[in-house]
């Protein structure tokens, strides 16, 4: 008896959108980088990319818990010298909420090739409206907590 190894032709990506108003932001991100890397479906296999798309919209109405609102702040390094970079939450949310949701969600994907390929299937709106309606997406609803 052999292994069985799904290959590209057996992999089906669905399409779903996901609505993040009122959602809180790790258990939406949990979700949305399982879906991204496959793991809900049955041929799962850790070495091959088998996920599917996730379209959010509405990523401004998204929530923290906690006083995490107040106290998160948003780190990068620029690559020169003092080139730290400071954003707290609030700026952010006000500047670009998508950036947020991506973060979140991309930190929970693995920190190779293969993730970066993963993340490419995610799409994140500020608003309600996004241009998939060609891909037919499914509507994809998370428990409310």
């Amino acid at each position: 008896m052999s292994t069985y190894f799904p290959s590209s032709h057996d992999i089906t990506r669905k399409w779903f959108v996901v609505d993040a108003s009122g959602k809180t932001l790790g258990r939406l991100a949990t979700e949305a980088a399982s879906r991204l890397a496959g793991k809900l479906n049955p041929k799962y296999t850790p070495f091959i990319d088998m996920g599917d798309h996730v379209i959010i919209i509405n990523a401004e109405k998204i929530v923290l818990t906690g006083l995490k609102s107040q106290q998160k702040v948003y780190r990068r390094y620029t690559g020169f010298p003092g080139g730290l970079r400071e954003e707290s939450f609030v700026r952010l949310m006000a500047r670009r909420p998508e950036k947020i949701v991506e973060e979140a969600i991309k930190g929970m994907l693995p920190k190779n090739k293969m993730g970066r390929q993963m993340g490419t299937k995610l799409k994140v709106y500020r608003g309600d409206k996004h241009p998939h309606q060609a891909q037919q997406p499914e509507v994809l609803e998370l428990a409310a907590r």
